[in-house]
């Protein structure tokens, strides 16, 4: 087993009996393309705790996909639908630790953005937006699940947004990783080993 296995291990040991005292759970944020949902999961299952997923809980919810919702209801309906979905989850899964991978947009109301870090320890995955392009565009799931929210480019909207979104996903944080030439596993333990000391 490697070094970096090792430290990874003892981290998500510590973590877990972190997150046990402290009845708080393991939040990941960030844009679109920066891997949430595929290293929540990977972190779920490391630490053996459940995870969650605020996207696919909206569309059980609603019974639509994240397209449908934005192109028949608009962003403000799905906004207030995210922002009741993750009020929920939070609330409901209080008692225990758990992983939440959340939608790009989730810090843009601020109440939500107060239960986030309130609720546990929040992690800021980022990207340059070119790396953001890229993963996108290889990602044939992508186009259904998240809808362009501008005219512009998918590049140029990418950058608008985060200039917008990064003072937020800042405000909400308590660790940042920048996941660019980075793979899954590597990551998944680039957190455990930021988190060790917790």
């Amino acid at each position: 087993m490697s070094l970096l296995s090792l430290m990874s291990l003892s981290s998500a040991l510590n973590f877990k009996i972190y997150l046990n005292e402290t009845m708080n759970s393991l939040i990941l944020i960030g844009y679109r393309g920066t891997g949430k949902t595929t290293v929540a999961k990977k972190l779920a299952e490391q630490l053996q705790i459940p995870v969650i997923d605020s996207d696919w809980e909206i569309e059980h919810r609603s019974g639509k996909s994240i397209a449908d919702i934005f192109a028949q209801d608009g962003e403000v309906i799905f906004r207030d639908l995210e922002e009741s979905v993750i009020a929920d989850i939070l609330q409901q899964n209080y008692l225990s630790p758990f992983i939440l991978a959340t939608g790009g947009g989730v810090i843009l109301r601020p109440e939500t953005r107060y239960r986030l870090k309130k609720a546990g320890h929040v992690v800021w995955l980022t990207a340059t937006p070119e790396t953001i392009l890229d993963r996108i565009q290889g990602d044939p799931a992508s186009a259904t699940m998240r809808p362009n929210l501008t005219s512009l480019t998918q590049l140029d909207e990418i950058i608008n947004l985060l200039e917008k979104r990064n003072p937020l996903y800042a405000e909400t944080a308590h660790e940042i990783i920048k996941t660019d030439n980075l793979n899954t596993n590597e990551i998944t333990d680039k957190i455990l080993v930021t988190i060790q000391g917790c």
